[in-house]
């Protein structure tokens, strides 16, 4: 457990920020007190606490709403090396990617000479892109760095080692937009960056595939409910609350493809720039309102073609537990979203249906509740994902970029 807590400042810890930044930054390197007072109440100013003590602080501001820049971070001395300064860093940065929809471009300049807040940076999820010029010939280089939200793939055999030293092979080493500084390592005992190049892939082209990729998933979703429907419609022991979820699955898969067809739309128009929005909704309504409720229809289908009470719990509870292997997985839509305890909860609701459902129909009791239960269950997830968070996200746990094998 760390040894110190992180918090958000707040307008009497003005003094207290700025007398830390004033022992540990340079005078040129302190942002004016109007400048931290606007990000203190924007909530841009992050404080690290030990003892009672002020030992770190990091500070941004946010110049337009799609781009955040990191103003300082600054950690006491004796508290270096301990962490303190990548959790600051972390927790601003999951701050901006929380905040909205659309969030916005993190980035940060770093000199050369500052080789603990480039290790920081880079550490942390940032490349750098670019060299900024300072208006000095014989001064450092300042280099800008992003952090990278989204994952990325770089060319294993395009990647080379540059001395921090060396100024002119470094500008000429980052001019072209797909190379940028990756990390920071050691090479004859003085500092030198990794300069990779990234693959440039075809937005347009990716976008198209995961298109015609959902329209075919939905397609398929929807002969396979359709054929369903028409065994329950022809069975006179078919539960009706059943035959109702399947219609309503029916609906909703439909929904998803004519989401997924305006999805390609916008791609052949290129206009508003929403297509990953109008995936999301393709995305969540033909899972949520077609493929579970169709999974979880399966083993009350099973039930009123065989009667057999025993294979039929067998199957129902060989399926919960494969969807809740799913929805705990990083193939499912939930692991693309924040979680929390409600939406846990009704994850295990909906892993737990199919048991639920099979036994009712198997005793032949009344399954109204558990449909219900179920279609609420879908329901308030379908609401808490398109109306309650924000886009998708890539998993957490992969890094912002990747070698690809």
């Amino acid at each position: 457990m760390a040894a110190w807590r992180v918090r958000e400042a707040r307008h009497a810890d003005l003094t207290l920020v700025r007398s830390l930044l004033a022992d540990t930054c340079e005078p040129g390197a302190v942002p004016s007190t109007e400048l931290l007072t606007v990000a203190v109440a924007r909530g841009f100013v992050r404080l690290a606490e030990a003892d009672d003590e002020l030992i770190g602080c990091i500070a941004a501001e946010m110049p337009s709403p799609g781009h955040a820049r990191l103003s300082v971070i600054a950690v006491r001395t004796q508290h270096r090396r301990q962490g303190v300064g990548a959790d600051l860093l972390t927790g601003l940065v999951e701050k901006f990617s929380l905040s909205s929809v659309e969030p916005p471009l993190i980035s940060a300049v770093a000199s050369t000479e500052q080789p603990a807040v480039t290790q920081l940076l880079l550490g942390c999820g940032f490349i750098g892109t670019r060299v900024m010029q300072s208006g000095t010939t014989d001064g450092p280089l300042h280099i800008h760095f992003q952090h990278k939200a989204r994952v990325e793939y770089i060319d294993p055999d395009a990647r080379h080692l540059v001395p921090t030293r060396a100024t002119e092979q470094l500008k000429d080493s980052l001019a072209p937009s797909d190379h940028a500084v990756t990390a920071l390592v050691t090479l004859g005992g003085e500092p030198a960056f990794e300069i990779a190049r990234f693959e440039q892939d075809d937005p347009a082209a990716l976008q198209s595939g995961e298109a015609a990729a959902g329209i075919a998933f939905s397609g398929s979703i929807l002969a396979a409910i359709t054929f369903l429907l028409g065994f329950a419609f022809s069975s006179t022991r078919f539960p009706d609350d059943v035959r109702l979820l399947l219609i309503g699955a029916t609906f909703s898969t439909v929904l998803s493809l004519i989401v997924y067809a305006s999805a390609s739309g916008e791609l052949a128009r290129i206009r508003s720039n929403s297509f990953g929005k109008i995936m999301k909704w393709g995305n969540v309504l033909s899972e949520y309102g077609g493929v579970l409720p169709f999974l979880i229809s399966l083993p009350v289908t099973y039930a009123q073609a065989s009667g057999d009470p025993w294979t039929t719990m067998v199957l129902a509870v060989v399926l919960s537990a494969a969807l809740g292997w799913y929805e705990r997985s990083e193939f499912s839509i939930a692991h693309r979203f924040r979680r929390t305890p409600t939406e846990v909860a009704l994850t295990v609701l909906t892993a737990a249906s199919p048991t639920a459902g099979a036994a009712l129909v198997a005793t032949d009791v009344t399954s109204w509740p558990w449909t219900i239960a179920l279609t609420v269950t879908l329901a308030a997830r379908t609401w808490l994902y398109l109306f309650r968070r924000g886009a998708e996200a890539d998993i957490a746990e992969r890094r912002q970029w990747q070698i690809r094998q």
